[in-house]
This record gives structure tokens, C-alpha cells and sequence, in this order.
């Protein structure tokens, strides 16, 4: 009986061999593998210690699988697959903070803008060692992201270490909705500069960068933000470099096939701004941030300045392995390259001008150095700091579309793109 069940699969080998344009042997290669398979999940069923039930077997084979794929690739199971559907309106809060694994560890790429994480110091490059009191050691992605998911307004513990620190820091969140305003616009105080931030790249990106150009209209230059980005959309990165880049290629996708190679080209009625560009990128700059500024360095079109990014430039499907969608497994199916072919992958952008964030360096606030020529001057700045004829209201319309010299001082990454954009803006007169 055995033969006869071994013939039929060597005949059934050979069929599917010439259907798929495939090698007899290259099929009796795949029947050994899955015989294999069969046979180690069925010992364990029999054997292993505990009584595990054969569901919990393959659930588990898959999830090893789907790990050692790659750091992207995961089996989504039933609750994994609804967390992932679920929209977080009213029902589910957040932190504010995007991890990838990077070398295995669970890494922050960077705390959104004004979350709950940013407001308590979560840094872009913290690796996580617990959520509350469980080990992050050869947790998913997945199984990471739905124990830091949870009601708004309860707490969770995170211990991270941080390079630079001796030990390791223990950081106590308050989980909320998260809201971002995925782009906001500032003209740079009296120098006739825009300053454009984008956190994330959603449906409205581009929509919304293109209402800012429009406005400022008149500048002479642009920095455009991209720290602590953790990514979003493809299209709106398209869209994005679209907006300065009038012809080639924007970014290539490509899969395991070189015939489903993907080419997304810049379009010159889509083009918007011509003038000098200076884009800001840090380890925080992951995904869509780093096709945008990788794209507008190859293209000659921007000076990259900052840190080096993250280094994420997979694509990743949810592909459905139940007829009613409620499994599913999350597959990286192709890779991101700029247009001179270099891939983002776990290498990263590295910037044009290399700049290390911190404030920009002065005199110590506790020497007070002085000309007398400058006196006047300086007494007079001063008084304006007690001045309380100033309307509170005009105080904060300032605040909220000028970028201040005080804002400048603090940001020492910021001054080097404000000071490469003005001679730029020189070199091209």
C-alpha cells in the first residue's frame, strides 16, 4: 500500500514538475522537506513533555518561521489579525512610539511628535528590554506593539537602555489617543526661510505640503524635516519628492522576479518648488522618510544634513491564509532602491553634512561677556523679556508660525541646515 501512495506522489511530482516548468528532482527535493515537517511536528505532538494540541504546534512553527524570515515578516493569528483591523477611535490608546528590530533587539525608530512617549523622553535608538515586568528577548513585533496598545489613561513601564547611559532607565508612560498633525509649516525669523515638518506620511501629506508652499510662496529656501519620521504611505512619499523633482525615477520597488520590477517616476506638471532645499534626517528617519531624502540626494536636489537613518526599506503585504481573513501572515514580499539602485535596507541614508543633535554651542549662560558696544543693545533684549505690554495672544501667534532665534539655539542640527541653506541661496545668485 505504501508503494503504491509513493508512486502516486511520484507521478503527482512529475505533473506539477512540468506544470511549473520545474526539475523532478528539484520536486522530490520539496516532498522530502515537507516529510520532514510532518514528521517533526507529529513527534512532538506524541512526545514533547506537555499535552500541546496540534493547533498550538502549527501556530507556533509559524511564528519561528515568519521570525526567522526576516525582522518584518510575521504570523498575524486571530487577535493579532483583529488588533490590526481595529481602528483606535475610543477604544484603544497608544504611546506614540514606532520599534522595528534592529540586530533582534526591539528599537524605537522614534517617538511621534507631542505623544504620550515623546513628552516622557522615549529617544529615537532606545532599545527596549521590558514592557512592564516582561523580557522583549525574541519577542515579536506584533506580540510588542499589543502590550504597549491598551485603554487611554493606563499606565505601562518601560525599561530601555540608552547609549551613553550606565544602566539601564526605567520610563513610566500614560497611554492616550494618539492625534498628529502629520505637517505643520513655520517661516524662519526674519530671514525669508520656510521650515516644513513632516511627522508621518499619511493620506494628506502631500495635500498639505503643497498648501504650505503655496503660501510662503516667496521664500527663498526651504528645510524640510524629516527627524523622528517613522514613515507611512508610499504614495505620499512619491508625491513628496514629486514636489521638487521634475523628471526620473523616484524609487524602485523589486520583488523576488526582476520582471515585477516596479519604476515610480517624477512628473514636471507636479513640480512646485525650484529653490535651494536642505532636508534634516536622523537614526529616527525610517521608511517613507528615507526614500524622500534618499531620492532628493540622488537627484542632486536637496544637501541631506543630520544623522544616519534607520534603515528600513522592505515592503511588507498582509497576506490572508484562512478563507475568512481572520489569519493572516504579514510577508515582506520586495525592497525599496533609490535611483542610483542603492538599497535603503538595513544600510540607511547616510546624510551629505554628518551633525550631532544637541544645542548649538555659546558662551555658558553663566558668564556674562559682553561689549560695550553691544550693551545697549543687549539691555534692551532684556527688557523685552519683562515687557508685559505685548499682547499674550500676538505672543503666541508668533510662537506658532515663527521658528525664533531662541528655537535655533536649542537645535544645533537645525542652525547647520539654516546656515547651508543660506549659502546655497548665495551660491545660486
Amino acid at each position: 500500500m505504501k508503494k503504491i501512495l509513493l508512486a502516486s506522489a511520484i507521478s503527482l511530482i512529475l505533473s506539477n514538475s512540468i506544470l511549473a516548468k520545474t526539475s523532478p528532482k528539484e520536486e522530490i527535493s520539496r516532498l522530502e522537506a515537507w516529510s520532514k515537517l510532518s514528521k517533526v511536528i507529529g513527534t512532538v505532538e506524541k512526545y514533547y513533555v506537555d499535552d500541546v494540541k496540534i493547533n498550538e504546534i502549527v501556530n507556533k512553527s509559524l511564528k519561528g518561521l515568519m521570525k526567522e524570515l526576516d525582522a518584518h515578516s510575521s504570523y498575524l493569528d486571530k487577535k493579532s489579525s483583529k488588533e490590526m483591523s481595529v481602528q483606535t477611535k475610543g477604544e484603544f490608546g497608544g504611546l506614540g512610539i514606532t520599534v522595528g528590530l534592529r540586530d533582534k533587539a526591539l528599537t524605537v525608530i522614534s517617538p511621534i511628535d507631542n505623544t504620550p512617549a515623546f513628552k516622557a523622553g522615549i529617544k529615537a535608538s532606545d532599545i527596549i528590554l521590558k514592557i512592564d515586568d516582561k523580557s522583549t528577548i525574541d519577542m515579536t513585533l506584533e506580540e510588542a506593539v499589543s502590550l504597549m496598545r491598551g485603554k487611554p489613561k493606563t499606565d505601562i513601564v518601560l525599561t530601555i537602555v540608552r547609549k551613553g547611559e550606565k544602566k539601564p532607565l526605567k520610563i513610566k508612560i500614560t497611554r492616550d489617543i494618539i492625534k498628529i498633525d502629520s505637517v505643520f509649516a513655520k517661516l524662519i525669523d526674519k530671514e525669508n526661510l520656510l521650515y516644513l515638518r513632516i511627522a508621518s506620511f499619511d493620506a494628506k501629506v502631500t495635500q498639505e505640503l503643497t498648501k504650505a508652499i503655496k503660501k510662503y510662496k516667496g521664500v527663498k529656501g526651504i528645510v524640510l524635516d524629516l527627524r523622528n519620521n517613522p514613515g507611512g504611505l508610499l504614495s505620499q512619499a512619491i508625491g513628496v519628492v514629486d514636489l521638487f523633482v521634475d523628471e526620473g525615477v523616484v524609487v524602485s520597488q523589486k520583488g523576488r522576479n526582476k520582471a515585477d520590477e516596479e519604476k515610480f517616476m517624477a512628473h514636471s506638471s507636479a513640480t512646485l518648488f525650484t529653490k535651494p532645499l536642505v532636508v534634516l534626517i536622523n537614526a529616527g528617519s525610517a521608511s517613507a522618510s528615507e526614500i524622500v531624502s534618499g531620492s532628493l540626494q540622488d537627484h542632486k536636489r536637496a544637501v541631506i544634513i543630520g544623522e544616519k537613518s534607520f534603515g528600513k526599506g522592505s515592503v511588507q503585504a498582509v497576506l490572508p491564509i484562512t478563507k475568512d481573513r481572520s489569519e493572516n501572515i504579514k510577508l515582506t514580499i520586495a525592497k525599496y532602491y533609490l535611483p542610483s539602485g542603492r538599497t535603503i535596507q538595513a544600510k540607511g541614508v547616510t546624510p551629505d553634512v554628518e551633525v550631532f543633535a544637541g544645542k548649538v554651542v555659546s558662551e555658558k549662560d553663566s558668564e556674562f561677556k559682553i561689549k560695550e558696544v553691544d550693551l545697549k543693545k543687549h539691555l534692551e533684549e532684556e527688557l523685552l523679556k519683562v515687557d508685559l505690554k505685548k499682547d499674550k495672544k500676538e505672543k503666541e501667534l508668533d510662537k506658532k508660525h515663527l521658528i525664533t532665534k531662541e528655537n535655533i539655539s536649542k537645535d544645533n542640527q537645525l542652525n547647520t541646515a539654516i546656515g547651508i541653506l543660506k549659502s546655497l541661496i548665495l551660491m545660486k545668485k
